[in-house]
């Protein structure tokens, strides 16, 4: 998975309702459309980016599709994010030290 592409997709604000909706329960185009006040088109058009980029899928109820959040994409993120914190929880944020490579020993900070 692509965290870039993950975020990027999350980054719009009305996907990122979208997901909020999708983590609460199942929608179909039609159910989002209403329950967010735009167009079934535009619900559709964020959902491509959404399953694109591999954050949710769908399962056919008769004539409707409704939609998921994929748990491993939502896993990979909490786990990048894990990642990302342990981080910087160990970093060293001493204003005195540099640890460039281009700073020659010596140069003040």
């Amino acid at each position: 998975m692509d965290i870039a592409m993950l975020l990027k997709a999350l980054g719009e604000p009305t996907r990122a309702s979208i997901y909020r909706q999708l983590l609460e329960r199942k929608h179909c185009v039609r159910s989002l459309s209403k329950k967010l006040g735009i167009t079934e088109s535009a619900i559709s058009q964020h959902m491509k980016v959404l399953r694109e980029a591999g954050l949710v899928y769908g399962e056919q109820f008769g004539y409707h599709t409704h939609y998921l959040p994929k748990q491993e994409a939502l896993d990979f993120l909490v786990q990048e994010f894990r990642i990302m914190q342990q981080k910087s929880l160990v970093l060293n944020r001493d204003a005195d030290v540099c640890e460039c490579e281009f700073r020659k020993e010596g140069d003040k900070p």
